[in-house]
């Protein structure tokens, strides 16, 4: 994999609540030195993130529900809905783990479906907070997002017990089969790592140490 092969699947995240106009500005200038996939930002910061990216190849990524996912049905859809009028053009949201553990599957479906159809026909990715799960969850919520119209299944929020690791990446794999995107998220910061990921079967990486990752490509 080239240098420029790995960055075109790296969504270069920032979500870090105290992150500042100036934070944002540097993300979107280093997203454009080296032409990630996507900025990932939290919604307030998607509009400054398109007009900074505009008429460029890079996307703007922005978030639903998260990082927990509880919010009440309409809301991470209102949230899709605005980001993607302020320029967004793909949608991470996290899937309502509480729901699906409790075994209210439909809940988990309504609430991927309503995203999908708010993000008017942009990427949605469904973040599903694997460390939370156990096996058979992790392939039964991946199912209801593809079921559901998601474009991707993501492994974690990076908020949460635990991030990505290559056990779930191939699980998620082969749960939902090469249509389907797998995001591997959470504690990725090195060259190794990434393609680690990108070998397990993900399709795409989510990272704040993307240049980083890059600079590891570089020394190999």
């Amino acid at each position: 994999m080239t240098r420029s092969e790995l960055a075109a699947m790296i969504d270069h995240t920032l979500l870090k609540p105290g992150a500042t106009d100036a934070h944002v500005d540097e993300l979107c200038r280093e997203a454009l030195e080296h032409c990630f996939r996507t900025v990932c930002v939290n919604p307030c910061r998607v509009r400054r993130a398109a007009d900074l990216l505009g008429g460029s190849a890079v996307g703007v990524c922005s978030v639903a529900g998260f990082p927990l996912g509880a919010s009440v049905p309409g809301v991470k859809a209102a949230e899709a809905a605005r980001a993607v009028q302020d320029g967004a053009t793909e949608v991470d949201m996290v899937a309502n783990v509480g729901a699906l553990l409790s075994g209210d599957t439909a809940l988990v479906g309504e609430d991927i479906a309503d995203v999908v159809a708010a993000s008017q026909g942009q990427v949605v990715k469904v973040i599903i907070e694997a460390a939370l799960l156990d096996d058979e969850q992790k392939a039964l919520v991946c199912g209801i997002a593809v079921d559901s119209g998601a474009g991707f299944v993501k492994t974690s929020t990076g908020f949460g017990p635990g991030g990505a690791t290559i056990e779930d990446v191939r699980l998620m794999r082969t749960t939902v089969g090469e249509a389907v995107g797998v995001k591997a998220a959470g504690g990725i910061r090195t060259y190794e790592q990434a393609i680690g990921m990108i070998e397990a079967g993900a399709s795409r990486i989510g990272a704040s140490s993307s240049v980083a990752i890059l600079e590891g490509a570089d020394e190999k």
